[in-house]
């Protein structure tokens, strides 16, 4: 499902269109494309893109291609997807650890639907940081190991 959808290849590309993308949400999922979980997720991204052509613009980030970025968001677990809005990184209280991005697919279309609607509400009222609509069961666990603290 990745060839249904933009990619971006590299680090002008992301700044590009994190600086371009205007008055809607920008969705960038970071992972691989031979990936299992990757391909999960990018088919129900692709699958969305047409319903939120008003609210969001999607594109999948190669992790292998773009290690600043990686480094950048620290994206250690794959896929992981990272939202911005008028160039504005913004932050999704997901209640896990780490509220910069979601870590995992999501379970279904409707999951993503409501979190980019969550997000291009908030965002629009000036917040940087908005709750998770999802059932806290429907968001993967996982713990954040710090190393050479």
């Amino acid at each position: 499902m990745s060839y249904l959808l933009d990619s971006l290849e590299t680090k002008e590309d992301i700044d590009r269109a994190i600086t371009k993308t205007t008055d809607i949400v920008l969705v960038l999922r970071f992972g691989r494309n031979e990936d299992s979980t990757c391909l999960q997720l990018d088919h129900l991204l692709a699958k969305c893109a047409a319903e939120l052509a008003n609210m969001a613009r999607i594109f999948i980030v190669d992790v292998d291609k773009v290690p600043v970025y990686t480094k950048y968001f620290d994206i250690t677990l794959i896929p992981s997807t990272v939202f911005f809005f008028n160039a504005q990184h913004i932050k999704v209280d997901w209640g896990t650890p780490d509220h910069t991005k979601f870590v995992g697919s999501f379970r279904n279309k409707q999951d993503l639907i409501d979190v980019v609607e969550v997000i291009y509400r908030g965002a629009m009222k000036g917040k940087v940081i908005v709750t998770s609509p999802l059932d806290p069961a429907n968001v993967p666990k996982y713990e954040l190991i710090y190393k050479d603290i």
